[in-house]
């Protein structure tokens, strides 16, 4: 089955990743969907998601609090996690000269990478 198909199912995954805006774990979007589309089941969900990651259309940003996130966002950038509230945040800074100093150094092929930043977010920085 072609990864890009366009199904209803698809298309209101994609939305609800896009209308939560929240680096969304699957659970998150099957319970938005599922609340005005109750005949939806949750393995399509999860099964479309990962496929949609795959597939380069959402950016999987890895397990957080045994949970995989999904990003709509797919310009290339990091990722900030609160430690304090768990929430995930875009960090639009990208610096692709690191994988050239990886590869001059290692001898590694690299084609992508990821980084993530921990501690606290301004919020929670104020309440210490």
């Amino acid at each position: 089955m072609d990864a890009r198909r366009n199904t209803i199912q698809r298309r209101m995954i994609l939305d609800s990743v896009k209308e939560l805006d929240i680096h969304a774990t699957a659970e998150q979007v099957y319970e938005r969907i599922a609340a005005e589309h109750p005949a939806i089941g949750k393995a399509t969900v999860y099964r479309n998601l990962s496929r949609m990651a795959e597939a380069g259309e959402l950016q999987g940003i890895g397990n957080f609090g045994g949970s995989a996130h999904y990003d709509h966002n797919l310009e290339k950038h990091y990722h900030f996690i609160c430690d304090k509230c768990g929430r995930v945040f875009d960090v639009m800074s990208f610096f692709p000269e690191i994988e050239e100093r990886i590869e001059a150094m290692d001898g590694f092929t690299i084609k992508g990478h990821s980084l993530t930043f921990s501690g606290l977010c301004p919020e929670c920085g104020k309440l210490n």
